[in-house]
Formats: C-alpha cells, sequence, structure tokens
C-alpha cells in the first residue's frame, strides 16, 4: 500500500502543477469599436496624461505590444534599423533610438501590432458601452471623456453598431521621450459601418449602405525602466 500510495502522490502533484500552469497562462493573458463623438476625441495633451500618477491596476498589454525577451533591438549601426517604419535621420527614427537606447527591449513590430489591435478593440469597446474592456486600456482623462459619453448615449437609450470594412498598416507619426515616459503617436486609417439607433429602434445616424472614412492620431504612453511592460492610451485627436 505504500508504494501505491506514493505512486498516486506523485501523480497528483504533477496534476496540481499542470492546472496551476494552465490557470496562469490564461489568467495572465488579456487581449486587450462606432465612432466616437466629438469630445471622447477632442485634442487632447498627451503630457498632461502622462505626467499623471499612474494607476498600475488599471493597466493592460496592448495586444502583441510586449514581446520582450522575442524580438531584439535594432543595431545603432544600421542605417536600415527602421524600414518600414522611419525614414533614416527623421525625428520619428531619432526618437525611437531615444526609447531603444532607453529601453533595449522595445521592439517597434510588435508595438504596431498591438496598437493596431488595441485601435479596433477600443473603438468596438466604445461602440457596445464596454467600459470593462476600455478602461484598463486608457488613461483616466480619456477614459472619463469616453464614459460621459457613453453614459449621455445610454440615458437618450440610443445603441450603436459598429463593423470596420477596413483598416490600413498604422504609421507612427511622432515619437518623445519625456524624462522616463515614452510616448507615440501612431495615425490610424480605418473604413466602417456605423449606425445609431434610437430607444424606439429607428436608425437615426448612419446606414448599412454608408461607408465612413476614419482618421485618428492617437498617442500611447509607457515609463521606461518599469517592469510593466505595459501601453496605455493617453491623447486623441480625429481628422489628421
Amino acid at each position: 500500500m505504500n508504494g501505491s500510495f506514493d505512486v498516486s502522490t506523485v501523480v497528483f502533484a504533477l496534476l496540481a502543477i499542470f492546472v496551476v500552469w494552465k490557470l496562469r497562462s490564461v489568467l495572465g493573458t488579456r487581449t486587450g469599436n462606432e465612432r466616437p463623438p466629438t469630445d471622447p476625441f477632442a485634442r487632447r495633451n498627451p503630457a498632461d496624461a502622462a505626467n499623471a500618477a499612474p494607476d498600475r491596476g488599471n493597466v493592460v498589454s496592448l495586444p502583441g505590444a510586449a514581446d520582450h525577451g522575442v524580438m531584439s533591438s535594432p543595431r545603432v549601426d544600421d542605417p536600415d534599423r527602421w524600414k518600414g517604419f522611419a525614414t533614416a535621420g527623421s525625428p520619428v527614427a531619432i526618437g525611437l533610438d531615444q526609447i531603444v537606447k532607453a529601453d533595449p527591449d522595445f521592439a517597434v513590430a510588435p508595438f504596431i501590432d498591438g496598437a493596431r489591435a488595441a485601435y479596433e478593440a477600443i473603438i468596438l469597446a466604445f461602440a457596445k458601452g464596454d467600459r470593462q474592456t476600455l478602461q484598463p486600456l486608457l488613461a483616466k482623462d480619456v477614459y472619463d471623456g469616453f464614459n460621459t459619453a457613453i453614459t449621455a448615449r445610454e440615458q437618450r437609450g440610443e445603441i450603436v453598431e459598429t463593423t470596420f470594412v477596413s483598416l490600413a498598416t498604422p504609421k507612427i507619426d511622432d515619437v518623445q521621450l519625456r524624462g522616463k515616459t515614452a510616448q507615440i503617436s501612431v495615425q490610424f486609417a480605418a473604413q466602417s459601418i456605423s449606425i445609431t439607433k434610437g430607444a424606439d429602434g429607428k436608425e437615426i445616424e448612419g446606414s448599412s449602405d454608408t461607408v465612413a472614412d476614419m482618421l485618428d492620431l492617437w498617442t500611447f504612453a509607457r515609463e521606461i525602466g518599469s517592469r510593466d511592460p505595459n501601453w496605455k492610451l493617453v491623447a486623441t485627436e480625429t481628422g489628421r
């Protein structure tokens, strides 16, 4: 019986380790859209949001943005190190160099992939009024603007249905390193179909036959030196 007991103990121990590992892999992975009205997308100063006291409990990874240890930073002596993302010697390239110097783990391609996924997720979550998805991805003042617009829409009894038709590859518009805070502004060009329905279910804005152009400039920020590799949306601007 002792032999049988010992074998069972080992088996259950291995099963317990496997279950814990699976839970960690699932719970530790979070992925982090109607065209928002003027207030949530009004021009903001990204420096003000970035310098605000961070709420680390509300931060999640931009999907695909945190790939530390997977991709290495480009060599600083490689003239084509930012090819496809920035022209050599441009302010954007210089800014990327500064970020890499401060954070060698930064890789631009995963960041762009994550920014694109976050853009779609935020736009769709705003349309659905999904505050739970929005809050961790946005800086507090940006979230407050989105939340105010959602609340007003709910009080009117309106619902929004949004579908992405296309989304071009995002382009980096500006890169800044302000103290220990890295800021990257990304331009998004997309097409979508968005319909707003009133409390009676009738369409009051948009049409299923109308494809609208979307041009947005969003700024993401992250504290360099922090173990947390996550970025948050700190400013939005439309029509640029």
